[in-house]
């Protein structure tokens, strides 16, 4: 019985995981983050997980993200700058930066 619990609960947790990396995904195509970034690759951004990397030990990187991404910038990735994102609410910019900084390489 303990197994076929463990079992249970080990499925729900990978589907709720899954879920919420949809809702991760869908949230930033929404929001147009997909048309120059990608999970894994370089497109005209970097890639989101090279993102999490570089800020993974960084307690300050969701507060300076959240800026970046709605002021926009250019330097820390290369010279192509990122446009500010004006349109996108601060409560979607803050679940998309939350949702890159979990990611994992």
């Amino acid at each position: 019985m303990k197994k076929a619990t463990a079992l249970l609960l080990a499925a729900t947790m990978t589907t709720a995981t899954a879920a919420l990396a949809d809702a991760g995904e869908d949230r930033l195509k929404k929001d147009g983050c997909l048309a120059c970034h990608a999970m894994d690759k370089k497109i005209i951004g970097p890639a989101y997980k090279d993102v999490a990397e570089k800020y993974r030990s960084d307690s300050t990187a969701a507060a300076k993200l959240q800026d970046k991404v709605k002021k926009g910038g250019s330097g820390v990735w290369g010279q192509i700058p990122m446009p500010p994102n004006t349109a996108v609410s601060d409560a979607d910019i803050k679940a998309d930066v939350a949702y890159i900084l979990s990611l994992k390489k």
